[in-house]
Parts: C-alpha cells; sequence; structure tokens
C-alpha cells in the first residue's frame, strides 16, 4: 500500500511539473535559454464598462459582447470594491485596434482597468479612491511610469469615447497619476504646432476632429472638436512636460 501510494505521489508529481513546463516547438530542438522574462506592460489603460451594473460588466468580461470575447485585467465598482479578472503578466482584450506614440498592439503593452459606469454618471469619490490605491500598486509593483495612463478614447478616438468627459483626471494628477498641464507654463511660441503637439504626446491624428473630442474629454471635460486659445496653451504646458 505505501509503495502504490508512493508512486502515486511521483506520478502526480510529474504531472504536475509537466503542468507547467513551458511549450515546446516540436519542429525544433529545444536548447533552452535563461535570456526571456515574462511580457511587460508600459501603460495603464482606463475605461468606463458604459454598462448597468458590475454583475452585468463581470458577466460581459468573462464572455463576449457583440464584438466578440472581452476581457480587462480590472473592474472596480462604484462602491470601490476591486475584482482582478486577468492576471497582470497576461494579455487581456481590452484595447482593442488603435496606436499611442510608438506602441500599435495595446493589448500586449497595458494594463485595462474597468471602471462600473454607465457613461453618463459622475464617478463616486470611492471608486476613484480605490483607482489611486490601484494605480500606486500597478505603478510601484510593475515599474510602469505614472504618467503613462491613457484614457481608452485618447487612442481609440473614432471609436470610443470612455471614461468620458465626467472622469476626473485632475483629481489622478493631483495624486500623481497621468499628465495634466502646468498651471505657469506660459503661453505657447509663435507658430507653436498643434497637431505636431498632440502626436508628440500620443495621440493618432487619422481622424483630426475625433482626436479633439477625445483630447477635449481628457484635458478640459467637454465634448468639442475645435481647437482655440487655451487648448494651444495645454498642448505648450504638456508637450513642455514630455521634453
Amino acid at each position: 500500500m505505501r509503495f502504490r501510494n508512493l508512486i502515486a505521489a511521483v506520478l502526480a508529481a510529474a504531472l504536475a511539473a509537466c503542468a507547467h513546463a513551458p511549450e515546446h516547438n516540436p519542429l525544433a530542438q529545444w536548447v533552452s535559454s535563461k535570456n526571456y522574462g515574462p511580457r511587460k506592460a508600459v501603460l495603464i489603460v482606463i475605461h468606463a464598462t458604459e454598462q448597468d451594473s458590475v454583475q452585468e460588466s463581470l458577466d460581459t468580461l468573462r464572455t463576449a459582447n457583440s464584438g466578440g470575447p472581452v476581457s480587462a485585467h480590472y473592474l472596480i465598482g462604484r462602491d470601490g470594491k476591486r475584482y482582478q479578472l486577468v492576471a497582470d503578466g497576461e494579455r487581456a482584450w481590452h484595447a482593442g485596434p488603435g496606436r499611442w506614440g510608438t506602441i500599435g498592439d495595446l493589448n500586449s503593452a497595458s494594463i485595462g482597468i474597468e471602471l462600473d459606469n454607465d457613461g453618463l454618471a459622475e464617478f463616486p469619490p470611492e471608486q476613484i479612491d480605490s483607482l489611486l490605491v490601484l494605480l500606486e500598486d500597478l505603478c510601484t509593483r510593475l515599474n510602469i511610469a505614472r504618467t503613462d495612463i491613457v484614457a481608452h478614447a485618447d487612442f481609440a478616438p473614432t471609436r470610443k469615447r470612455d471614461p468620458g468627459a465626467k472622469f476626473p483626471w485632475k483629481r489622478l494628477a493631483d495624486a500623481g497619476f497621468g499628465r495634466w498641464p502646468a498651471a505657469d507654463a506660459g503661453e505657447p511660441p509663435p507658430g507653436f504646432d498643434p497637431w505636431l503637439a498632440l502626436r508628440l504626446i500620443g495621440y493618432p491624428l487619422e481622424d483630426r476632429a475625433a482626436t479633439v473630442r477625445a483630447f477635449h474629454r481628457h484635458f478640459r471635460g467637454s465634448e468639442t472638436d475645435v481647437l482655440d486659445a487655451e487648448d494651444l496653451r495645454i498642448l505648450h504646458a504638456l508637450t513642455r512636460q514630455a521634453d
């Protein structure tokens, strides 16, 4: 009996080891190298679920919507409760197509955080407090720059508007996260090019009106699509930070 138990234990250990072993391509000889590492997130993307409840969003993020399977790394309820759906080192399907600066495959390069919000409501203080705790953890633990936090709509302005014009980006900036224009940056110099500035920050310019709407949601809390003198001041301040 003891011998059979020992054999069973050995087999179980072997199976467990196999379950965690890397997959090897049978078309090539396996010659192991220690020079590799996990995929690394360099950006955090803020979303709004645009649904009616945490439970509805949990169901969607574990199944699919009209466009196919979707997911995110985290979901934060209006009461501040946090849920993790995908491990930080894995690729969640939250970003879709788009580009932020030189980053093309956003799903592979980012952490996605969904906030329970129907797209119209204010974001409760408890929810933002909880988000700030999570951002502190992620930026510290994963070594993500605290400035590299963007809206879904920032890199997908023709498809998305979340987290929307009511999201409190200034509050995040006051806590040290994301970018916000300095009040003392001064006026832009003669010949200042706002489109070059938008591109330098990271915005895509394929549809300029859509890009301006995304920029306005983030930095002015509005939905308009025409640049004005205040936009140039903001863009000048932001690009000075990016230098």
